[in-house]
């Protein structure tokens, strides 16, 4: 059964204050920071009672209210459950967001967060589903414990060969995760087991599994979108005429006259450069568009002039 919320002293919240000053707020990545932030400001103004926060089958599934899923991860029984997670968030969460960049690392709690929640629902269900025990169904879980685990284990894996102590004993990065459920299970008998269990599963289906995978291609989908609908406002709103003819995509970083001053003349230079421009104003005159203004030039008429005086006199020499 859940117990209540004991609010006590918040000696658990300065112990966390504590650290954080130790650590350096300059030394605490933006994301894992604010993530800190967020769960300290629900801790001490939830934005739900904990028995309407937390999640569990009959909640979630039966009573439909999935709103759950996203706020059991970020609400926590007391002060000394707040410090341990968080404690244990600032170090994975410094470390993964180094490595692997702010915006990943967001993506990556958001998913887990979730899916971490998700994955809880499913064991619980297939539980009661074996036993036949409907308190499986009933238990209800929450807390930020279930996403450090998911990190725990995304952490080992870029650190394979490391060994991490616990409780003094050395244990090899593989399966230090494993080791731990256990102990804490043991140790503590009111934490929930199936929350921790499903942490580690969902970073197990981000490290050796298709979770990776489909992040990326998720990611790949909103940024390309991103990306085809600024090119496609900067190719319309004045450097129009960059997809066809001669002004390629392919072509667009490098500018047209580069190509007109190898192994020429000086003359040779203007002469080409003339008839770029000539090119280009009968194309825009049939278009009805300019040519890009950052790509080749234009030479006036009396360059050309002079162009024309330069050869007559070539020729009489």
């Amino acid at each position: 059964m859940m117990r209540g919320r004991q609010r006590g002293s918040h000696l658990g919240l300065m112990l966390l204050a504590s650290q954080v000053f130790q650590m350096g707020l300059d030394n605490i990545p933006p994301v894992t920071l604010g993530v800190l932030g967020l769960n300290v400001y629900l801790f001490l103004f939830p934005a739900a009672p904990l028995m309407q926060a937390c999640v569990s089958v009959h909640q979630a599934y039966w009573r439909g209210d999935w709103r759950r899923l996203l706020l059991s991860p970020l609400h926590h029984l007391d002060d000394w459950h707040l410090y341990f997670n968080m404690a244990s968030f600032l170090w994975k969460g410094t470390k993964l967001e180094q490595r692997l960049g702010g915006a990943w690392f967001a993506y990556l709690l958001s998913v887990f967060s979730l899916l971490t929640g998700l994955v809880y629902l499913v064991l619980e269900a297939g539980l009661t589903e074996l036993t036949q025990d409907q308190s499986f169904s009933m238990q209800c879980a929450v807390g930020f414990s279930g996403v450090l685990f998911a990190l725990k284990v995304v952490n080992n894996h870029y650190h394979p060969g490391s060994v991490t102590y616990v409780m003094g004993v050395p244990v090899a990065n593989r399966y230090a995760s494993w080791v731990e459920l256990v102990l804490i299970h043991v140790t503590a008998p009111g934490t929930s087991l199936i929350g921790h269990l499903a942490g580690i599963l969902v970073g197990l289906l981000y490290t050796t599994g298709p979770l990776q995978t489909i992040m990326k291609k998720c990611a790949g989908l909103v940024s390309n979108g991103y990306y085809s609908r600024t090119n496609a406002h900067h190719y319309s709103s004045g450097y129009g005429g960059m997809g066809e003819g001669p002004y390629s995509a392919s072509q667009s970083s490098t500018p047209t006259y580069t190509r007109y001053t190898a192994g020429m003349t000086e003359e040779e230079q203007y002469e080409a450069a003339l008839r770029n421009s000539r090119n280009h104003t009968g194309g825009s005159s049939q278009q009805g568009a300019a040519p890009p203004p950052s790509y080749g030039f234009h030479l006036p008429e009396e360059d050309a002039e002079e162009i024309r005086r330069r050869r007559l006199r070539r020729f009489d020499h």
